[in-house]
């Protein structure tokens, strides 16, 4: 999401909180081909297009196009939503050059690239939130968001899952949303300072104004590949107009 403090005196994206975005998702989508530590080499030019606007939604991929011995190249799109229209357009995009650091845990030559998708008849999940398939976003746990045992904080947690709650059913309705309530949630693994986060949201009621979300929240190690879920959570989210007040959904009830 584009909050006021990711934009500039324009009201759009900053351009360095796009790419400090695009480099994460390289680094991530590198990490999950290599199972190495990596670090950024190089970025190709990169070209704004357009801008990603205040309350926009931002929909960063990245995709491995290149593998060496010890090195990689991760080609990253960052896509701008108008939540309630669903209008996207392309922003930017660019070209990463991930280099794997040398170590005891590093293991080289770095794996070949797959085969792309469909190649052999492998059918394209659906992973967007549409259709009834779970939103899935991933993230990074950095040192500013561990708490003084060295692992993730409770109100980042929280964080992230409200947001995944919020996207996922915001795309299902396309109209504006709150939070309005949490059930339990249940913290049943720590995350460590390094560890890759994936969060899977997906709607599980629709009511007349309010939509309901599970979402879980998993913990993968960097050079291990190893998941547990570490945290779930059941959100509502209301509709609501200008005054504030329930406002009932325009699509039928599931």
């Amino acid at each position: 999401m584009v909050f006021p403090g990711d934009t500039n005196h324009h009201g759009t994206l900053f351009g360095g909180v796009a790419l400090a975005h695009m480099d994460k998702v390289a680094f991530l989508a590198a990490s999950r081909h290599g199972r190495a530590p990596f670090v950024t080499a190089a970025s190709e030019k990169i070209d704004f297009a357009a801008p990603a606007h205040e309350g926009d939604m931002v929909e960063v991929t990245g995709r491995v196009v290149r593998v060496g011995a010890s090195s990689l190249d991760v080609e990253v799109e960052l896509v701008a939503e108008a939540p309630v229209s669903g209008e996207r357009r392309l922003c930017t995009r660019g070209r990463f050059a991930m280099v794997a650091r040398k170590g005891p845990d590093t293991r080289l030559p770095l794996p070949p690239l797959a085969a792309p998708p469909g190649a052999h008849g492998d059918a394209k999940e659906d992973v967007d939130g549409h259709g009834g398939a779970p939103l899935r976003i991933l993230d990074m746990v950095f040192p500013g968001q561990t708490n003084h045992y060295g692992t993730l904080y409770g109100g980042d947690a929280l964080r992230m899952m409200g947001k995944a709650a919020f996207i996922a059913a915001t795309r299902h309705v396309r109209q504006v949303l709150v939070m309005a309530s949490s059930d339990r949630i249940d913290f049943v693994a720590p995350i460590v300072e390094g560890d890759i986060v994936e969060l899977v949201a997906q709607v599980k009621m629709t009511g007349r104004s309010s939509v309901r979300v599970a979402v879980e929240l998993w913990s993968e190690g960097v050079l291990t590949g190893e998941r547990r879920c570490a945290a779930s959570a059941l959100f509502t989210l209301v509709s609501v107009n200008r005054e504030g007040r329930p406002l009932p959904f325009s699509i039928p009830s599931a």
